[in-house]
């Protein structure tokens, strides 16, 4: 007898060795696997052998399918297979609808599980040693979407323009001018900025500046999505910031 089943799992922020261990145990269970851009191929080798494996993936501007859509396939497959997982890049819960996949497969009266996954907000400045808490520097950090549900810039960027926190911009690329206008409002064009395109993965790619002169920088090196912004005192501390000073004392 089919026993309908939805696991939500975050599949970290692009390297496939950043996933959990139970994450990894989930989708050796799996009688359906729907996969999304940000969640590695590579962990779909740990699926059964004969485990059907349906890409949903959804960029900016480029949608395979639309949320509704990626709802209504996590019922029809629970219904007609048993355990569905929905592999999510980062954490489910972070920007990433995973609570309205979780409450619409619940309406249809669907178990449903959660494997967190490691968010890209913390693990891919981390990975460059940008801490987004040190003593004397931040004692806090915000982890902010750039752009609405309408497609305008998120008004929460004018309010973290006016704070001393690490500033985690997601989904940002676009509103890159935007978001510097707004910071430079607030006086704050000395403020550093690092972004990184492709964190964790191979083919990662790093700038990093002030407010005043990232844009030019993004612009000359082709930075485009996926990508996070961190804006803050702390990036100062971290390699990308740190190795251009080091190349400019010794020209």
């Amino acid at each position: 007898m089919i026993q309908p089943k939805l696991s939500l799992v975050g599949a970290g922020p692009g390297d496939p060795d950043l996933i959990t261990v139970k994450g990894l145990k989930v989708i050796a269970e799996a009688d359906v696997i729907l996969y999304d851009d940000l969640a590695g191929k590579a962990l779909l080798s740990y699926a059964r052998k004969g485990v059907e494996k349906i890409y949903v993936g959804k960029r900016v501007g480029k949608h395979s399918h639309t949320q509704q859509t990626i709802n209504e396939l996590i019922v029809h497959f629970a219904q007609e297979k048993g355990h569905v997982v929905r592999l999510k890049g980062g954490d489910p819960f972070i920007f990433g609808r995973g609570y309205e996949e979780l409450e619409y497969a619940r309406s249809f009266g669907i178990p449903t599980d959660i494997v967190p996954g490691i968010s890209s907000a913390h693990a891919v400045p981390a990975l460059q040693q940008i801490p987004l808490t040190s003593r004397g520097f931040s004692q806090s950090y915000w982890v902010v979407t750039a752009t609405t549900k309408e497609g305008g810039l998120t008004p929460d960027i004018a309010l973290a323009a006016q704070s001393t926190a690490t500033i985690v911009i997601l989904m940002g690329t676009k509103k890159l001018k935007e978001i510097c206008n707004t910071f430079r409002q607030y006086g704050q064009e000395d403020k550093p900025v690092a972004i990184i395109q492709n964190g964790t993965l191979a083919n990662e790619k790093i700038v990093s500046g002030t407010i005043r002169d990232i844009e030019a920088l993004a612009d000359s090196a082709n930075i485009a999505s996926p990508a996070i912004i961190i804006v803050g005192e702390v990036v100062r501390l971290g390699k990308p910031f740190t190795q251009i000073i080091q190349e400019v004392q010794t020209l």
